[in-house]
């Protein structure tokens, strides 16, 4: 391998670099090694989580398979959160918030040490847009390596998810579920290591990555525990020993059309609410122009092709079955869907790496529609607007026999206040649900509202109760849900202007939010409102309300308002 590389060049030229190898000498480095390329190994591994307990022996195959090609591979830890642990705590306010900070310290391990490439390995959430920010910032040549995803549990024939016991909490407090059914639910959901398992954040993110093209075709959706999870790990690092070689960027490969590529890949899928936040805040990343706008555009487009929980009946490793990310990419090729000229990580185009497929999905499985059948015939991730939410908002529309609700407001000014009204079943069929100052700034990190919306559920609620927010959902959130408002309470949005019993619209027809009280209240309410204080003055938390822009933006740091 030649010495094409940063660190090589920083390391072998004359001697005032003799103490940057001695101190190499002493991990490990011999008199042959300073002229390959250094890969930095971000290692995401963390026993405190199922998603990412199973990395290191992925890390392992990674490490081994860069040494065979003739790379010096160096592994360096990133922190990561767990939404599923940290939900409905104090905890959860740090999710958003590990995306950033993951960001920032691949970035700083990679540039502060000079290495010429990257391999991310991460499983939970906020691990995937990380990594993906981070390359595209530092443009030196990456790959990212999901974890995988977790095995469905299983209780009395019923598959589970880790939202399984979130709804069984709604479902035991009304007295619709046994005692042994919620002990049940609760003792088997998540079976093994990986991340939770249906179409929900992390899941939504991997598979996006292969139509995005900076993750290995067909990888996303392997179950961590199995041996080909392994193997995609060793295959990624050698891809990636080829791309250094030829020199191929991240920024060559995160184009305009590789997002919207990314995009109509979640929206036929079902994916989360989520993956608008991340691709606002990867696309900033890449300097690649996208804005919120752009997700509705994608959207009129796209149907959604899988019938894949939280809104539909399967799992990850049902999808995988059934054909995965290549099987729907090929179907939105097959129809000009795709822009099949993106290159990928691999250094072939989208249409290349699909070229095997049939653009039809194979017969006697149900995961994957044909085109003809849609679940939907446009995507479930709808933009709304109105005077409630001028910069836009989000609503994920699948499972809903009709989105639309118009109901009296019953207001809240933080998660926990809104669950112990639920709890105590003081929400009724027809209101509108209002948590506010759980934004950006104002959680501050966005706390996604999994528990709230999963006890409505549970409760038998999630169709005649609308939830607007200036937080986040959880993938694994279904129901009239509407999250990202912006602009948000602590910064006076209209949200912050919002009373106990005033008439609130949600139509995801005409694409409309809407506070049905007229201007001249609403200038009133204005003038009498004060932005309290925020709720943090010191560390982590502090400095990321100081940074963060509004969620329209992707709630990003680098740059923010």
């Amino acid at each position: 391998m030649t010495p094409m590389n940063r660190r090589s060049r920083l390391i072998t030229q004359g001697i005032a670099r003799s103490p940057n190898r001695a101190m190499l000498r002493a991990v490990g480095f011999g008199d042959g090694d300073f002229e390959k390329p250094i890969v930095g190994v971000a290692n995401g591994h963390s026993t405190m989580n199922p998603c990412n307990a199973g990395i290191q022996p992925l890390v392992d195959r990674a490490m081994a398979a860069l040494s065979a090609g003739g790379a010096m591979p160096q592994v360096f830890g990133v922190p990561t959160v767990t939404d599923g642990i940290g939900m409905g705590t104090e905890g959860m306010k740090y999710s958003l918030v590990s995306r950033e900070v993951i960001a920032d310290a691949i970035e700083t391990s990679v540039n502060g040490q000079c290495m010429d490439g990257v391999l991310v390995v991460g499983g939970c959430d906020k691990n995937m847009p990380a990594g993906a920010m981070a390359m595209a910032r530092m443009n030196v040549p990456g790959i990212y390596v999901y974890a995988g995803t977790i095995k469905p549990g299983h209780w009395k024939g019923q598959a589970l998810t880790i939202v399984s016991p979130f709804e069984a909490v709604g479902a035991y407090t009304a007295g619709r579920m046994s005692k042994e059914d919620y002990d049940g639910i609760e003792r088997n959901a998540c079976p093994t290591v990986g991340a939770c398992g249906g179409m929900y954040t992390a899941n939504t993110m991997s598979s996006s990555f292969e139509a995005l093209g900076i993750s290995l075709l067909g990888s996303s959706q392997m179950a961590s525990p199995d041996a080909e999870k392994a193997d995609s790990a060793a295959q990624s690092a050698t891809v990636l020993i080829e791309a250094i070689r030829r020199d191929l960027k991240p920024r060559d490969i995160i184009t305009r059309n590789a997002i919207e590529n990314a995009i109509s890949l979640v929206m036929a899928t079902g994916g989360s609410t989520n993956a608008v936040l991340h691709y606002l805040a990867i696309a900033a990343a890449a300097g690649v122009e996208w804005t919120i706008d752009d997700f509705e555009r994608v959207r009129r487009r796209v149907p959604v092709l899988c019938d894949l929980k939280p809104s539909g009946q399967y799992v990850a490793t049902d999808f995988h079955q059934a054909g995965g990310v290549p099987q729907v990419l090929k179907m939105l090729l097959a129809h000009d869907r795709l822009h099949g000229d993106c290159m990928t990580v691999t250094g072939r185009t989208i249409a290349e790496e699909i070229a095997r497929f049939a653009p039809t999905p194979p017969a006697g499985q149900k995961v994957i529609r044909p085109w003809s059948d849609p679940l939907y015939a446009q995507g479930h991730l709808a933009i709304l607007k109105g005077n409630l939410a001028p910069e836009g908002c989000v609503a994920k529309i699948t499972g809903l026999k009709n989105p639309t609700i118009t109901g009296p407001a019953r207001v809240f000014d933080s998660e926990p206040q809104c669950m112990e009204a639920i709890m105590a079943k003081q929400i009724r069929a027809g209101d509108v649900v209002v948590i506010r100052y759980e934004g950006p700034k104002g959680g501050p990190g966005m706390q996604e509202m999994l528990a709230p919306t999963s006890a409505l559920i549970g409760q038998g609620l999630g169709e005649s109760v609308g939830l607007i927010t200036d937080g986040r959902f959880s993938g694994g959130t279904w129901g009239m849900v509407v999250g990202h408002v912006a602009p948000e309470a602590q910064a006076g949005g209209v949200i912050a202007l919002v009373r106990d019993g005033d008439s609130v619209t949600i139509d995801a027809h005409r694409l409309l939010i809407q506070l049905n009280v007229d201007d001249a209240e609403l200038a009133r309410r204005r003038a009498a409102w004060k932005a309290p204080p925020p709720r943090y003055t010191r560390g982590r938390l502090a400095k990321y309300t100081r940074l963060v822009s509004t969620a329209s933006r992707g709630a990003i740091t680098d740059g923010g308002d």
